[in-house]
């Protein structure tokens, strides 16, 4: 009975990774990023007064979330959001709005 059940897994060891992405950060980055589209449109592609954030450079977009973040730069409500964010969070947000397309010129 023991050697059937481990000849069971032992068959099935190879399929069990089958359901997991390869790399679960992209997922992970898209749905940090999609906190974002209230205000910044989705995928960052922002419409009327607001800031776009799609192809913006990732270090760009890092340094003025830090300047929210530490009070440098004014701000309505992204000083409380950029708070909320790890640095590793919002490295993965970065590079997720600067590998997007810009919208269109309007």
């Amino acid at each position: 009975m023991k050697f059937g059940l481990l000849a069971t897994s032992a068959l099935l060891w190879p399929l069990s990774g089958l359901a997991q992405p390869a790399d679960p950060t992209p997922l992970q980055a898209r749905s940090l990023a999609a906190t974002c589209a209230n205000c910044h449109g989705t995928n960052g592609k922002a419409k009327g007064d607001m800031k776009p954030l799609a192809g913006m450079p990732a270090d760009k977009l890092l340094a003025m979330v830090a300047d929210y973040k530490n009070g440098n730069q004014p701000a309505t409500i992204m000083h409380q959001i950029s708070k909320g964010y790890t640095d590793d969070q919002m490295r993965l947000i970065a590079n997720y709005f600067a590998a997007q397309k810009p919208a269109a010129a309007r």
